[in-house]
C-alpha cells in the first residue's frame, strides 16, 4: 500500500512539474517575442494574456495557446493521480474544482481570443473555479488535511483567493475600470492608445501569478512524498 502511494505520488508530481513547465515556459516565450501594432514589446500593466495567444497579432501565440492547453492537460493528470492519495475527505471536492480550473485554462488555450465567445466562457469559468478551489483549499486545511499543506500553500492559496474573487467583483462596481460595467473578463483586447495601467490586465495577471505560485507549492508538496 506504501509502495502504491509512492508511485503514485511520483507520477502526480511528475505530471505537475511538466504542466508548470508548460504553463510558465509558454508564458514566458511568448511574452519574450510579443511585438504590439505600434511595436512595443509585452508589458503586464495594459497586455493581457488573450493578446499573446492572439492569431494575427502576437507571433508566438501557438506557444502560449499551445503551453496552456498541454500544460493544462498535464495538470489535470496531476490532480487525478493525487486524488487518490485521499488523506482527508475535504480532498476529493478540492482537487475535482482543480481538476475544473485546469480543464476552463486549456480552453483559453484550445479556443483563442479569435474565438472571442468560446474564449471568454473559459476564462470565466477559469476564475470562478478558481475561486472556488482556493476556497476549498482554505476549507481542506481547516479539516486537518495534510497531503498539501504547507505555509506557503496556505498564503498563497489565502491570496489566489482574495485577487481571483476581486477580478469578478471589481468590474461590476462603479469604479470606471471598464466600459459599461462589463466583466473583466470580457476585456481581453483593447485598442490603442493604452492607459499605462489598464486594471483589467494588471489585475489578471496578478491573478495568473499567485494561482501559479500556488500550484507549483501543491506540486512540491509531493516531491518529498514520491
Amino acid at each position: 500500500m506504501i509502495e502504491k502511494s509512492r508511485k503514485l505520488s511520483s507520477l502526480a508530481f511528475k505530471f505537475g512539474v511538466l504542466g508548470c513547465a508548460g504553463l510558465i515556459g509558454g508564458i514566458v516565450l511568448s511574452v519574450l517575442g510579443f511585438q504590439d501594432f505600434d511595436g512595443q514589446g509585452f508589458n503586464f500593466l495594459n497586455h493581457t494574456l488573450s493578446e499573446l495567444g492572439h492569431y494575427g497579432h502576437s507571433k508566438f501565440a501557438v506557444v502560449i495557446n499551445g503551453g496552456l492547453f498541454f500544460g493544462s492537460l498535464s495538470l489535470i493528470m496531476f490532480c487525478l493521480f493525487s486524488i487518490q492519495l485521499m488523506d482527508n475527505r475535504a480532498l476529493y471536492p478540492l482537487l475535482i474544482a482543480l481538476v475544473w480550473t485546469f480543464i476552463s485554462l486549456a480552453a483559453a488555450g484550445l479556443f483563442p481570443v479569435n474565438v472571442y465567445h468560446l474564449h471568454t466562457a473559459a476564462l470565466q469559468y477559469f476564475f470562478y473555479s478558481g475561486v472556488m478551489s482556493s476556497f476549498l483549499y482554505l476549507i481542506y486545511i481547516f479539516m486537518k488535511g495534510r497531503l498539501f499543506y504547507s505555509r506557503w500553500n496556505a498564503l498563497t492559496a489565502s491570496l489566489t483567493f482574495i485577487s481571483f474573487l476581486s477580478f469578478l467583483l471589481f468590474s461590476h462596481q462603479s469604479l470606471g475600470f471598464t466600459t459599461a460595467g462589463r466583466p473583466f473578463y470580457q476585456e481581453m483586447v483593447m485598442i490603442l492608445p493604452r492607459p499605462d495601467i489598464w486594471w483589467p490586465a494588471t489585475l489578471e495577471w496578478i491573478c495568473i501569478g499567485l494561482f501559479m505560485l500556488w500550484t507549483l507549492g501543491l506540486v512540491a508538496s509531493l516531491k518529498s512524498k514520491g
